[in-house]
């Protein structure tokens, strides 16, 4: 049997977030359905978090109960404090996500608090969470740079990782949130904190915009992670640091694992429906390199030969 690899769908809360145009709560909600009938088990579907700050996710109480249901359904909301928190927790979520940035001027921008009150925020959450039985997954974001401050040290989210572990976080992800990263620094980061405290216990989160986001996946995957984040059709982008592109997407991951012999337990021909749905509520072109490839081959009248 393949050894089992994890995709968590992010492209309807990291994807959306920072279009320009706004997507509906129906849309939204079929867009999961596109999801979950292509073989995804893992969504990230919303924030709790100011619907000023990101308007694209002030229906997050409204899209949850709208969901696809499944006992082998994981959904995770992401959550910036102990108010998005509490929200989370009314709205039944077995799973929040919090942020965590690297350096002041990141989570100034993100969380409007210093390093040091982020760092102390997420562990007051993640002690309520324990209390209340919600699992956590701590992101640490800005991981290899900062998009105001440049390239961040290795000891710095290896230190944060393992405070964060300290505190209670049953899970890390290490995010390059601006897609600045190279699979050398993957390695550097990743190695001695899987050694400490097992491949297991994390995710990865990448962003492509200087496209070398499958490179610092695989680099991951070599090192035992089997935990990654994607978006459907690349599409992604963070509000608060400029000059992120998309994630990676969905597809291009599912293909990388898959051939490589990782069993994702997604179906590519499945997610082109939910890349085209995508790309109409945003107006915009989506998808990934592989369906660019698929999409060559039909024109020449072939049928795509994936593995």
């Amino acid at each position: 049997m393949a050894d089992q690899a994890i995709i968590n769908e992010v492209g309807l809360r990291d994807g959306l977030q920072n279009q320009p145009v706004t997507v509906d709560t129906d849309t939204k909600a079929r867009l999961a359905q596109l999801l979950v009938d292509a073989g995804m088990r893992y969504l990230e579907p919303v924030s709790f978090v100011s619907p000023k700050a990101i308007p694209q996710m002030a229906d997050a109480a409204a899209l949850t109960p709208l969901l696809p249901q499944g006992d082998d359904l994981h959904y995770t909301a992401l959550i910036p404090n102990l108010k998005g928190y509490q929200l989370a927790k009314e709205a039944g979520y077995p799973t929040v996500a919090l942020v965590l940035s690297t350096t002041d001027s990141f989570n100034e921008r993100n969380l409007r608090m210093s390093l040091e009150q982020a760092a102390q925020s997420c562990e007051t959450i993640i002690a309520a969470a324990r209390e209340d039985g919600i699992a956590t997954r701590t992101y640490i974001s800005g991981a290899l740079a900062c998009p105001y401050d440049g390239p961040v040290p290795v000891s710095l989210p290896q230190q944060l990782a393992e405070r964060m572990f300290a505190a209670g976080s049953d899970e890390v992800a290490i995010a390059d949130t601006i897609g600045a990263g190279n699979p050398q620094q993957m390695k550097a980061i990743m190695a001695p904190l899987i050694r400490d405290f097992g491949a297991e216990r994390f995710y990865v989160h990448l962003h492509d915009t200087r496209g070398l986001a499958a490179a610092m996946a695989w680099e991951a995957a070599d090192l035992g992670v089997r935990k990654f984040d994607a978006s459907v059709g690349g599409l992604g982008g963070c509000p608060f640091a400029p000059g992120a592109t998309g994630n990676m997407a969905t597809e291009d991951l599912v293909y990388l694992l898959e051939s490589c012999g990782l069993d994702t337990g997604i179906n590519i021909d499945g997610l082109r429906e939910a890349v085209a749905l995508a790309a109409e509520a945003t107006q915009r072109p989506l998808g990934g390199r592989i369906l660019d490839w698929m999409v060559s081959q039909e024109k020449q009248g072939k049928t795509p030969c994936l593995w």
